[in-house]
């Protein structure tokens, strides 16, 4: 098992969409608002929980993008969301189109056999 499979063994891929109020503030209103509204929230949870961001709507157009996210408990995940959700980030200015939640390499672990890898 990995470090991260061990700290963090939460992982939930959350697939969104930008909605057009997105879309319509330019790059700095974009940053000023993810500082004001979601940044103060990763920085409560830090220790419990960790985001990354991938751009997607390249390549996609029922999602633009999928915020990854990894959490030390399920708990610790909910209270990130629960935050979230009192943000215009969580169904305004995003749609919220599917929740993925995952255990790397369960599938081995459970059989306490080591995982493929690449």
């Amino acid at each position: 098992m990995s470090d991260t499979e061990q700290r963090y063994p939460l992982t939930v891929f959350m697939l969104v969409k930008t909605q057009p109020e997105w879309l319509g503030f330019d790059i700095d209103t974009r940053f000023r608002l993810l500082a004001e509204h979601v940044e103060p929230i990763l920085k409560q949870h830090r220790d419990q929980v960790r985001l990354r961001f991938y751009d997607i709507e390249f390549y996609n157009a029922r999602v633009t993008d999928l915020w990854q996210w990894n959490a030390r408990s399920h708990h610790a995940y909910e209270l990130v969301v629960e935050a979230l959700r009192e943000t215009p980030f969580w169904d305004r200015y995003f749609a919220i189109v599917e929740i993925l939640p995952g255990v790397e390499n369960a599938y081995a672990s459970n059989y306490g056999r080591p995982p493929l890898a690449a």
